[in-house]
């Protein structure tokens, strides 16, 4: 998609701003690196001493490189046995931080009448508390297992499902669309990995926030310098 820059760090493609907020109806996020400013999953490696080696998985799954997300996400999780809750808490506490604009562009979707969905390759025991947080509607991610204390190294079976990629990222926005009563087109779906492209395009506007190559390459936004709140910057009241 050959896109323009709309302002410094700001680039669009295949819109014509000012678009109108309150035209939207459901906003969806992608957490790691996109809501929030690490990837959980390398950090919680970080507490056994395995965070390089994760990370680089991590990195070629964000990059597209990956052709199973779900076996990649299998492989990092089973190097994360033994890590406790309490340094699971420790991370969310003194590692995570909402990305600049994160709570600004929240509150403003909120005040335009827009639900929030949080969808993530990540962990509930991180999706719950940015939930509780923000005020966010609806969330899905996945849940690891837990036995006295520590992480088993798997992963817990939802209802839904069993892991949280990119097409459940697509099946949780097309199903929270349909449970509103709102058409794929009346949504925002942001993201900056692989796995988020497929929500991204069903949307009607997908926005790349800080975004490996081939995220800012098919985004309608793309947001590559400041804060996700720059979205704003292409909005009417």
């Amino acid at each position: 998609m050959t896109s323009t820059e709309f302002a410094p760090g700001l680039r669009i493609a295949g819109i014509t701003p000012p678009l109108r907020l309150s035209d939207y109806k459901l906003i969806a996020f992608d957490m790691d690196s996109t809501l929030i400013n690490i990837e959980c999953v390398d950090e919680i490696a970080d507490a056994v001493g395995r965070k390089a080696e994760v990370a680089a998985i991590t990195e070629a799954a964000m990059q597209g490189h990956i052709s199973d997300y779900k076996e990649s996400l299998r492989q990092r999780v089973a190097l994360l046995k033994g890590v406790t809750l309490a340094q699971m808490d420790q991370i969310y506490q003194e590692r995570l931080r909402l990305n600049p604009g994160a709570a600004e562009l929240v509150a403003a979707c909120k005040a335009a009448g827009l639900k929030v969905l949080l969808v993530s390759g990540g962990f509930t025991h991180f999706t719950d508390r940015i939930r509780d947080r923000l005020g966010i509607d609806f969330t899905r991610a996945n849940q690891l297992e837990v036995a006295d204390g520590a992480l088993t190294g798997r992963m817990v079976d939802q209802a839904w499902g069993d892991i949280c990629d990119g097409a459940e990222k697509r099946t949780m926005l097309l199903h929270t669309c349909a449970q509103l009563g709102i058409d794929p087109s009346q949504a925002i779906a942001m993201g900056d990995g692989a796995n988020d492209l497929p929500m991204m395009g069903v949307a009607g506007l997908s926005v790349a926030y800080h975004a490996k190559p081939a995220v800012r390459e098919q985004a309608k936004v793309s947001i590559e310098s400041g804060g996700l709140d720059r979205l704003l910057e292409l909005m009417q009241a």
